[in-house]
């Protein structure tokens, strides 16, 4: 689906409809070639043909979990900060001016291009050669490229969020024990609210991988130039790559013994290859939730000290109180 012909279309009725709310979008295709727009929910809907329950989810208004959904011509991802529609040749990223989306931008623009016509024309020879000692490109269609870049994005933040509180906090909770005074206790407790908050967030993401990786069907639809591919020409497969007719994995859970057909070889195309790509992201995005689960037992384990010493400096506090009532009653 191309969306570049209708870029114009788009923006004109923009400029037209004044009663919704518009907002900023950046097009990139699949050269890397960028077109900002200012656009209102009405007209992303007709540009990339989705429903309105679907883009309500990028809603900045709306409180919505992170999500990952695969639908017939579109991925929509809900991501943080990272609010975007990828089609089979297109990517549209919500505001694109934010400076956590900035970096994105680029990486998009340096990534989704493929190999240019020259270098394909050097390592021609080396590829064929490669293919015939049964090697395969690896090679992934636009849209998993795409999700790459921004699986990788979010991963990248929530990891450095983590390790910018890790370095605020155990300077401040190794303080605390040192000297306890309402500054220090303050501090700690800002802290461990943002930690909250932070392990809530990657809890999302990782939770919305996972489900994603449980559902060999939930991963079949992210692959929209396969479903392209197989409704314009179903029995054309000869130009086609390799993650577009692939043989069927026989360790994929969806594996079954019925495959005559060629319809049904395309239908049951193993995601082997997508699958470790995102167990390789889960697993990151699993390290940094264990970094903050080790920061919290770090806390807990402080408050425990922080209450054995309290609560020991209010006995002795009793003790001496009762010392000095047996001392007075003694001289009475």
């Amino acid at each position: 689906m191309a969306l570049a012909g209708s870029v114009v279309e788009l923006q004109a009725s923009s400029v037209k409809k004044k009663t919704a709310v518009s907002r900023s979008w950046i097009l990139l295709d699949h050269y890397g070639k960028g077109t900002v727009l200012d656009a209102d929910k009405y007209a992303i809907m007709r540009l990339v043909q989705i429903h309105a329950r679907d883009l309500r989810i990028l809603d900045p208004l709306l409180s919505y979990p992170s999500t990952i959904l695969g639908r017939e011509k579109v991925i929509v991802l809900n991501l943080e900060h990272i609010k975007a529609i990828i089609t089979a040749d297109e990517v549209l990223l919500r505001d694109p001016t934010d400076d956590d989306v900035v970096p994105i931008v680029e990486e998009l623009r340096r990534r989704l291009p493929k190999v240019s016509a020259a270098e394909q024309g050097q390592g021609e020879e080396e590829a064929c050669a490669q293919d015939g000692e049964g090697g395969e490109e690896n090679e992934f269609p636009f849209e998993i490229r795409a999700l790459e870049v921004l699986f990788e994005a979010i991963c990248s933040f929530l990891d450095a969020r983590t390790r910018e509180l890790e370095t605020s906090a155990y300077p401040a909770l190794d303080e605390l024990t040192s000297k306890i005074s309402s500054r220090n206790l303050d501090r700690v407790r800002k802290l461990k609210c943002a930690m909250t908050r932070l392990t809530i967030r990657v809890q999302k993401i990782r939770d919305e991988l996972e489900n994603l990786l449980d559902d060999d069907d939930d991963m079949a639809d992210l692959y929209l130039s396969r479903k392209l591919a197989a409704s314009s020409s179903p029995t054309s497969s000869s130009d086609a790559p390799y993650w577009l007719y692939g043989s069927p994995n026989t360790g994929s859970k969806r594996h079954k013994s019925s495959r005559a057909s060629g319809t049904t070889v395309q239908r049951e195309n193993d995601v082997e290859e997508l699958e470790m790509l995102l167990e390789a992201y889960f697993m990151q995005i699993d390290g940094t939730l264990n970094k903050l689960a080790t920061l919290r037992e770090y806390i807990d384990d402080t408050e425990d000290y922080i209450n054995i010493q309290v609560n020991f400096r209010n006995n002795y506090f009793v003790d001496f109180k009762l010392l000095l009532s047996e001392k007075e009653g003694v001289k009475v």
